[in-house]
């Protein structure tokens, strides 16, 4: 499965990863999306009913940890992570209202369209998440 994220995601990322209190959000991220297969990926609530196209909010670290926004292109064997944030802490909140998780949908298949969005990868330890353009892409 080749997974890519959102600019909306890789700044959020970087800036809670940057956070002492947050600093677990790397190997979260890492140990669940690039150890699982594609069908232990489909767990959590699903926000669509779509079975080629899932939409996914996925806890992450616990009640208080994190929430990851991503859809699963089931054909295309892609996955875009859209959003995180914490639960806790100075830069937590409760819940994304329906408004936001409507226009995360909305951009997500905009930015599939547009080609408009970062590969991730991991570094040569298996353990930092890398983004990059696709293809060479700027």
């Amino acid at each position: 499965m080749h997974i890519y994220c959102l600019e909306d995601f890789k700044v959020e990322f970087e800036k809670l990863k940057s956070h002492k209190s947050y600093k677990s959000i790397e190997k979260e991220v890492v140990d669940y999306f690039f150890t699982k297969t594609k069908e232990e990926l489909l767990s959590g609530t699903r926000l669509n009913g779509s079975s080629d196209s899932p939409y996914i909010k996925k806890r992450l670290g616990g009640s208080g940890g994190f929430r990851v926004y991503f859809l699963i292109v089931i054909k295309n064997d892609a996955l875009y992570l859209m959003y995180v944030y914490p639960k806790t802490g100075s830069l937590g909140y409760d819940n994304m209202n329906d408004a936001t998780k409507a226009y995360l949908y909305k951009k997500v298949l905009d930015c599939i369209e547009k080609q408009d969005f970062y590969e991730c990868v991991l570094d040569s330890s298996g353990e930092q998440l890398l983004f990059g353009r696709p293809n060479g892409r700027i």
